[in-house]
């Protein structure tokens, strides 16, 4: 265990740092490109987020856990599948997008390079992806801390200097932030890639088993299809999300260019700040995927049990901070971005959410260590179809607008994280109201 918890402080450390970073990233994406701009940002980076997961094909956490669940002496030929595997996948992957990509319509309204610039994500977000499953998997995570990390500082130090030194027109201003986004995921890639091309050097020195091709190909896809399913879901719907707000707000009176700036006010300036602590869950997350599998494979509930209840106590922790802080220091924190009191009121209104996100991330990846993607999934479905019907209901209503849509992203946390733990309560043998131990 000790591991675990070495592997949990290192990232939350410098997840702390790449978050700062993030912050000074949004501000500096709000000054440069103004309330549309941020606007026009802020609803293709759900697309773009999209086209990243598609090309992982979740296999960070199918490889993590399969790794994890396995002697090391399997791991050299588990690798040997994998990167097998993606490479057939990213071929067809990347032929199909080159042939679709042209004809998305939501790339309309940019400069005609950023379609080539997500294309070029597809080869390297897929090969990554195989780098950061390994080292996941090894609990290795001082590498995965590192490349975070990295991203973050390249994409600031790539804003500054080019919105410092040189002046663009608002076309080119959202190009560059769009590239410079492409480019610190490029960095990324030269990093763990070559970490992993010298560990994988090592590990053929080393004594190994061969397992059957469809025995890994076959763990390997019953983890990454449904969790691939699951997370494309909710890509999709957070990348329809920015224009079912839009529409809710104009059907409710306001014009296109005030739906445009209100949501560019709530997602690039109100979710930026409220998601910062986030970095916890994240990191609490990337460890737990391969703790919980390998755990969940010895049968060892106690330890899960013991597991479950640190982790609720570690978020409603710092979770019940955080939101404090954002609810009585939102003017002052939203100042950073925008001199507009809109935003803080967004700030305040969606504690609800924030605190409950923060549960969200660590349960879900107790339910992907517990084989529970199916439940997960599902909970997804039905969180999601609840919000969204509030927003277009609510904020179709002049007398809501954006404080019904708010209301409905509320409702929609909430309800995922409840499902999320009293699901993983059932399996481990946890009592949901008070955590005590019901069964072993």
């Amino acid at each position: 265990m000790s591991i675990y918890y070495r592997g949990i402080l290192f990232l939350v450390v410098t997840a702390f740092l790449g978050e700062g970073i993030e912050i000074l990233v949004n501000m500096i994406l709000a000054r440069q490109l103004g309330s549309h701009g941020l606007g026009l940002y802020m609803s293709i980076l759900p697309t773009i987020l999209l086209i990243i997961l598609i090309s992982s094909f979740e296999l960070p956490v199918s490889i993590s856990k399969f790794i994890a669940e396995r002697e090391e002496r399997y791991h050299r030929n588990i690798m040997y599948h994998a990167i097998t595997i993606t490479i057939i996948f990213t071929s067809l992957l990347f032929v199909v997008g080159t042939v679709l990509l042209p004809f998305i319509p939501i790339f309309n309204s940019y400069h005609p390079y950023v379609r080539w610039l997500v294309i070029i994500l597809i080869p390297v977000i897929s090969f990554t992806s195989v780098a950061r499953g390994y080292f996941m998997g090894r609990q290795q995570m001082g590498k995965i801390a590192i490349s975070n990390f990295l991203r973050k500082i390249f994409q600031l130090a790539g804003l500054f200097v080019l919105f410092r030194f040189f002046e663009f027109n608002p076309e080119s201003s959202l190009l560059i932030a769009i590239a410079t986004l492409i480019g610190s995921e490029i960095v990324v890639f030269l990093y763990l890639v070559f970490m992993f091309i010298i560990q994988f050097k090592e590990l053929r020195r080393q004594p190994f088993s061969n397992l059957n091709r469809k025995i890994v190909r076959k763990n390997l896809m019953a983890v990454s299809i449904p969790t691939t399913g699951m997370r494309l879901f909710t890509a999709f719907t957070n990348a329809v999300q920015p224009f079912i707000i839009k529409a809710a707000l104009v059907h409710s009176g306001i014009t296109a260019v005030q739906a445009t700036e209100q949501f560019g006010m709530l997602m690039g300036v109100a979710i930026s700040i409220g998601f910062f602590p986030g970095f916890i869950a994240h990191s609490l997350m990337i460890v737990l995927i391969p703790a919980v599998s390998k755990t969940h494979s010895e049968r060892d509930f106690s330890s899960l049990q013991r597991m479950l209840q640190q982790v609720i106590i570690l978020t409603l922790g710092y979770g019940i901070v955080a939101v404090t802080i954002f609810f009585f220091f939102a003017p002052e924190l939203a100042s950073l971005f925008f001199k507009s009191g809109t935003s803080a009121t967004y700030l305040q209104l969606l504690w609800p959410f924030f605190l409950f996100h923060y549960f969200v991330i660590p349960l879900q990846a107790f339910m992907i260590g517990l084989d529970l993607i199916k439940e997960a999934f599902i909970h997804i479905i039905w969180s999601t179809v609840i919000s969204f019907s509030l927003i277009l209901v609510l904020g179709s209503m002049s007398e809501w607008r954006m404080d019904g849509v708010i209301i409905g992203m509320n409702t929609g946390s909430v309800l995922l994280a409840l499902m999320h733990y009293f699901t993983v309560c059932k399996k481990i043998g946890v009592s949901v109201f008070t955590g005590r131990v019901v069964h072993q």
